[in-house]
């Protein structure tokens, strides 16, 4: 510990602020990390395979019912809006469920995007502290004094070292915590995207005998 102290301090006002850009990143990854995957996700497959069921039972108050006991999930609030609007026509139905879906996809995008920029920022404030402190090293090869030369490139050189390991050491697991999080984010937009067609196709053909998208 006495070592990372040392490290910290000899990195200078660099490490304090690519601490802060950790803390950040830590902030947003935990929250996002809550929201997609315990929040926001769902088993899509399953929960569509119920709504089709009921649909086709022409049972859309419980079909709404088991949309309402997933509130905080994004496909059944977008599926939700569809089945309030069943029985009117496909424009209506088609504008309540592209309705929902602009006012769920920005919460399942947000901050997530704002994790490679912290990545970026932590290496470049690393970069930044390295050239500071090559610069440090060079001034005192120049106009030191003999005795404080060895002292001053020292200081120089640890600052450089420091400040670019501590940015990559913040930046790589943010760009991995990225990484997850995208992935996470476009599964439940494609399937917003996926199971809302259908679902309107299967209303707008219910009752008529066509064929049931949901299983093409």
């Amino acid at each position: 510990m006495s070592a990372i102290a040392e490290a910290f301090r000899s990195g200078g006002i660099w490490m304090y602020l690519i601490l802060a850009v950790s803390i950040f990143a830590i902030g947003i990854t935990i929250e996002r990390f809550i929201f997609l995957f315990f929040k926001y996700n769902i088993n899509a497959q399953a929960f569509m395979a119920q709504i089709q069921k009921l649909v086709m039972a022409d049972n859309i108050d419980r079909a709404i019912k088991l949309c309402n006991a997933a509130p905080s999930r994004a496909l059944p609030k977008v599926i939700k809006a569809g089945l309030t609007r069943a029985n009117k026509g496909e424009v209506e139905i088609q504008n309540a469920i592209e309705e929902a879906t602009l006012e769920v996809v920005p919460k399942v995008q947000k901050r997530t995007p704002a994790l490679a920029v912290l990545a970026n920022i932590a290496t470049l404030l690393g970069l930044l502290g390295t050239i500071i402190g090559l610069i440090e090293a060079f001034e005192a090869l120049e106009s030191a004094t003999p005795e404080n030369r060895q002292q001053m490139l020292s200081r120089g050189i640890a600052l450089a070292m420091n400040t670019t390991a501590f940015g990559l050491v913040v930046a790589i697991p943010t760009l991995v915590a990225h990484l997850i999080l995208s992935g996470m984010t476009k599964k439940i937009l494609d399937e917003i995207d996926m199971y809302s067609v259908k679902l309107e196709n299967l209303l707008v053909t219910r009752g008529k005998g066509g064929t049931n998208p949901l299983e093409q």
